[in-house]
């Protein structure tokens, strides 16, 4: 069992996309989300996986992730209680951690999310001057929830 803890932002500007340093297609489909755990199939390149996530504790929560063939792995996607999302994952290093900034399509275009994992809920992290507002524990940009909910349906204020 592996626990996940990450912090989760919104941006003040583009100025990390000269900090990329990989980037990945992902499309994900949610076979369960409600209430939890949330069931989750994920294509990213050439490599699927099935993660199960447990509910979440603050910024913690268990995650259990297998990789699974490719060919199962589009099946079940077709099977996703949502349409699944799309979205690219950029890899940023800075200010000593690894961020992924996922810049969403399709339904939740204009979306754009900064995560950082941590190794503990108290690690200190020092915030790019890119990164807007903390977002962690609002359920509305949880990945499982755009599934239902796209951003593109959002009133706008």
């Amino acid at each position: 069992m592996a626990l996940e803890i990450e912090r989760k932002f919104l941006l003040k500007n583009e100025s990390w996309r000269t900090q990329v340093s990989q980037s990945h297609s992902l499309k994900q489909g949610y076979l369960a989300s409600s209430p939890l755990p949330t069931v989750r199939i994920r294509t990213s390149d050439d490599s699927a996986y099935l993660t199960i996530k447990g509910n979440a504790v603050g910024i913690s929560r268990v995650e259990f992730e297998y990789e699974v063939p490719m060919e199962e792995a589009l099946e079940l996607l077709k099977l996703s209680v949502h349409t699944p999302i799309e979205k690219t994952r950029n890899i940023v290093q800075a200010e000593g951690h690894f961020w992924q900034i996922d810049v969403f399509e399709g339904a939740n275009r204009g979306l754009v999310l900064a995560e950082v994992e941590l190794r503990s809920e108290d690690e200190q992290v020092v915030l790019p001057s890119w990164i807007g507002a903390e977002v962690s524990e609002d359920p509305r940009y949880f990945n499982s929830h755009l599934s239902q909910h796209p951003f593109s349906n959002w009133k706008k204020k």
